[in-house]
């Protein structure tokens, strides 16, 4: 079974509502390339070549709901863990 990520399983639910590409772009706030890009990603990972079978095929395996507003919030990122300064030798 694929593993899509967050934003292409946006995309494919979005898409599953007849939206376009520049439609989505604009929901989400991102270019309408960034999301071809998402799109495409998500068809080689199911292994098929147009939206409408790969938006068939990611609801046949439960990979999207089909509901675009009841997507779980990206979680942020964490800051990266800093490490300790050693102290200075006072000399």
């Amino acid at each position: 079974m694929a593993h899509l990520t967050t934003r292409e399983q946006s995309c494919l639910n979005w898409a599953s509502h007849g939206k376009t590409s520049w439609e989505i772009s604009i929901i989400l706030g991102v270019t309408e390339r960034t999301i071809n890009f998402h799109l495409q990603n998500a068809y080689a990972k199911l292994g098929v070549y147009s939206r409408q079978a790969a938006i068939t095929l990611a609801l046949q395996q439960r990979l999207i709901t089909g509901d675009p507003t009841s997507e779980p919030k990206r979680q942020k990122k964490s800051p990266p863990a800093r490490h300790p300064v050693p102290p200075r030798n006072p000399s």
